[in-house]
């Protein structure tokens, strides 16, 4: 056996669980856990030399998720009643996308939100525009 492999088949069981789809919740929690830590270690450094790990194991993460735990549709309005109640605000406190009346519209599904509203969203909200598109 050449020397890496014999280094790699000593500490296969330490680092396998890294490696491989979870295939339970226990598993994606220790995964999610272990991601968390090594991320911690790594910092904004990316070319740490566990960086292509921790990408790897935020692929197996998000396969995981869509798998399990399909993101919902949600319509532009949907998002933008989300947006409200997380940031306290009312119909009246988004001028840039219209008035009362016309939010209170979007909000009751009289009318979409168009793309001068969608553009005004994205920037005050700091999210892509796919997120308000029906």
């Amino acid at each position: 056996m050449t020397s890496i492999v014999q280094q790699a088949a000593a500490h296969w069981r330490f680092v396998a669980p890294l490696l491989n789809a979870p295939e339970s919740e226990d598993d994606y929690d220790a995964l999610v856990a272990a991601l968390d830590e090594l991320l911690e270690l790594i910092g904004d450094d990316e070319a740490h030399p566990l960086a292509s790990l921790a990408s790897h194991m935020g692929d197996l993460i998000e396969e995981y998720d869509n798998a399990h735990r399909p993101m919902p549709e949600v319509r532009g309005a949907d998002m933008l009643r989300h947006l409200m109640q997380w940031h306290g605000l009312d119909q009246s406190s988004l001028p840039e996308v219209g008035t009362q009346s016309v939010i209170s519209e979007i909000l009751a599904g009289k009318r979409r939100l168009n793309v001068r509203q969608i553009k005004a969203l994205t920037q005050r909200f700091d999210l892509p525009a796919d997120l308000f598109l029906d």
